[in-house]
């Protein structure tokens, strides 16, 4: 007859075993533009999408119901925001109030409280958005129920492979500042850009409709091209007045590298802006948690 093990050598095994089954954490590659095109370790997404205008859309899950057309959009704070046809479809009720700022003026708005927002095995719940119409002004094909902000891939690597149209999220990987190709950035999502040879910082925003915009001031730093015709853009709380402009030079956002590229001109635009359409050639991985980003190839 065998004698049984002391309960101190069960509970001992069991440690033993469970610490040999968790897994490993992957260790930061030396080349963040590494993951641009492998697959992801633990991906919790791995979707396609759409785009229109150079923007980006997925289907997600509200509640439970679904799915519904969310935008992606990195240019917005916070988790995310609903549409008010999506408020009105799933009976939501408005819930407070907040401010939202498109970078030239702000805007009071109404929220409402969602118990979960899910995209492929990634879940927020009991979470606030900002509710109102975004569609009056859009195009059926580029209409959408509720965007998803940049606080909702927050906790992980996000993965926007624009030439493939695959948007990919894991926990499991990670960038490092000290790789190769890492832009790292203090303020979401303000990276080091060059323009003409002069370096600026710019907001990357995956939400703009946009190559890029850039400051009258910068503009007249890095082009001596004319300004060509005046063209009024709606942004969230209202229209920016601009012009066309000529960047000859190169612009190098990352391993991105751009020439003779058409931008808008501002007075009022607080920053250099670099929109979707100067990305559609790129791979776009932002790591939040050691707040680097990395522009590819």
């Amino acid at each position: 007859m065998t004698a049984a093990l002391p309960r101190l050598c069960l509970a001992s095994l069991f440690l033993v075993a469970s610490a040999a089954a968790a897994p490993l954490p992957v260790p930061a590659p030396s080349d963040a533009c590494a993951l641009a095109h492998q697959p992801l370790t633990g991906s919790l997404v791995q979707i396609p999408f759409d785009s229109v205008d150079g923007r980006i859309y997925v289907q997600a899950r509200v509640n439970g119901r679904g799915p519904y057309r969310f935008a992606v959009d990195t240019g917005a704070s916070g988790i995310g925001r609903a549409d008010m046809r999506l408020v009105s479809a799933l009976g939501m009720p408005l819930h407070g109030q907040a401010t939202t700022s498109d970078g030239v003026s702000q805007a009071s708005v109404k929220t409402a409280r969602i118990d979960t927002l899910e995209l492929g095995e990634l879940a927020h719940r009991n979470v606030e958005l900002i509710a109102r119409d975004y569609n009056a002004r859009n195009a059926p094909d580029a209409a959408f129920d509720g965007i998803l902000a940049r606080e909702f891939f927050a906790d992980g690597l996000l993965r926007i492979d624009y030439p493939t149209r695959t948007l990919a999220f894991t926990r499991s990987e990670q960038l490092g500042p000290s790789a190769a190709n890492a832009l790292t950035y203090t303020r979401a999502f303000r990276i080091p850009v060059t323009i003409d040879g002069h370096p600026f910082v710019a907001q990357l925003d995956t939400g703009a409709n946009i190559g890029f915009v850039l400051p009258q001031a910068v503009f007249e730093q890095v082009s001596d091209q004319p300004l060509g015709e005046v063209v009024r853009s709606q942004l969230t709380n209202g229209q920016l007045e601009s012009w066309r402009g000529t960047v000859l030079g190169p612009i190098k956002v990352g391993q991105v590298s751009l020439a003779n590229m058409e931008v808008r001109v501002s007075p009022k635009y607080p920053e250099v802006l670099v929109g979707a359409h100067a990305l559609q050639d790129a791979v776009v991985l932002i790591d939040p948690r050691s707040q680097v980003v990395a522009v590819c190839r």
